[in-house]
């Protein structure tokens, strides 16, 4: 089974893709700039929503490919809903982190 470490890992990687894909592509679809790798500074500038509608699509599609192409992923299958999992929680902590304190959703004292 040397295999297994590899769709686990594209699962993991999948379930990140998709979690960032969805502050992009909800700030897009609102009309609201937000924060993407094509602003000046990286991750911290604004991009219009335009550009976050693509970048959160680009996401999605990567996200898709990672979890559906890569191995046979299966949602009844706990070991890989659980890679997948990890990947979309622990984006979503990173994620969550960055941007609030860029958007005041971090508050002095709170981890």
């Amino acid at each position: 089974m040397a295999w297994l470490p590899y769709p686990c890992g594209a699962w993991f990687l999948g379930g990140a893709f998709l979690t960032n894909a969805v502050p992009h592509f909800v700030s897009g679809v609102m009309g609201r700039p937000f924060q993407s790798p094509f602003a000046t500074p990286h991750g911290v500038g604004l991009s219009s929503s335009t550009v976050n509608v693509l970048w959160g699509c680009f996401n999605l599609a990567i996200g898709y490919i990672l979890l559906c192409r890569v191995g046979n992923f299966d949602l009844h299958s706990t070991a890989d809903v659980i890679a997948a999992g990890l990947g979309i929680l622990l984006t979503g902590v990173l994620t969550a982190r960055m941007f609030g304190r860029l958007h005041g959703g971090n508050h002095p004292g709170n981890p």
